[in-house]
């Protein structure tokens, strides 16, 4: 009888749940679906790519089988093994809700640290962001700096692309303004806004020296393109880039008019020791 109840339960320990179920998966889901809601993903635009728990997915798919390989085009040894769920390259955010299959892929860093194995998705043969340099090398740079950040995102927010334009992209400047704008800002991004000047996206470079950023930063701006923002939760990542972006369209509904009021430094000093954050104090007068 309890060689039986062993093969019993050694038959359910094989039995996985549908990884359509997976909560990375709905919150892939639901998280694409907002940001292309609120205009920041037109088109293909955008890319999120998320750190998974090993034995989390392990529970919705066999890590044994490798569904094909697709090479990366760089090295990032500190990531070997690392399991990711990622959106694809040329892929609409607005149908990552209702077709998850094709617009999202898991993969998993393979040991020689340059091909990416693809565990679930890209059903139709497509294959990760265009960006996924940019994004894994945030990821091992982030990782040094707090080991639970999780969560890459970039997109194209109207308001923060707006203000490029108009304001001087000086980190210190733009910081400032920002958190001068709108109360919450200097405790939900103490840290402030990093700044990359144009460049080619796509490449090595560009991921270089995001990752370089990401040292000091949890959101950057690329100049004339769009944000990144990283964070140790999908809800805290969006919520970044979110007050960012309502800050930024407080500006621009502003900027044009004459200033009667502003949040004063010694204020904002007062906000960011209130809630005990360590603020960059350097950014301000």
């Amino acid at each position: 009888m309890g060689i039986i109840d062993d093969i019993k339960k050694a038959g359910r320990s094989l039995v996985r749940k549908d990884v359509l179920t997976a909560p990375f998966v709905a919150e892939m889901k639901s998280t694409t679906a907002n940001m292309y809601r609120l205009g920041w993903d037109e088109r293909n635009g955008g890319n999120i790519s998320y750190l998974l728990d090993e034995n989390e997915v392990a529970e919705y798919l066999d890590l044994e089988n490798v569904v094909r390989t697709i090479p990366t085009g760089f090295v990032v040894p500190e990531l070997v093994g690392k399991i990711f769920i990622v959106t694809g390259t040329g892929k609409y955010f607005k149908n990552v809700q209702s077709d998850p299959e094709n617009n999202l892929g898991i993969i998993r860093i393979a040991a020689d640290g340059t091909t990416a194995e693809l565990l679930w998705g890209f059903a139709d043969g497509g294959r990760f962001t265009s960006e996924l340099p940019s994004h894994l090398m945030c990821h091992a740079a982030r990782l040094r700096v707090d080991p639970e950040n999780r969560v890459v995102m970039h997109c194209h927010p109207t308001h923060t692309l707006a203000m490029n334009y108009v304001h001087e992209l000086d980190e210190k400047k733009f910081t400032h303004t920002l958190w001068e704008m709108c109360t919450e800002c200097i405790v939900v991004f103490p840290d402030g806004v990093g700044i990359l000047p144009w460049m080619l996206c796509g490449t090595n470079e560009i991921g270089e020296a995001t990752a370089k950023k990401m040292n000091d930063f949890r959101l950057v701006v690329w100049a004339m393109h769009g944000i990144y923002g990283v964070g140790k939760t999908m809800d805290e990542t969006f919520g970044l880039i979110e007050t960012v972006e309502k800050t930024a369209q407080i500006y621009m509904l502003t900027a044009h008019l004459p200033r009667k009021n502003a949040i004063k430094d010694s204020q904002m000093r007062e906000l960011a020791e209130f809630f005990k954050v360590d603020y960059r104090k350097d950014f301000l007068k």
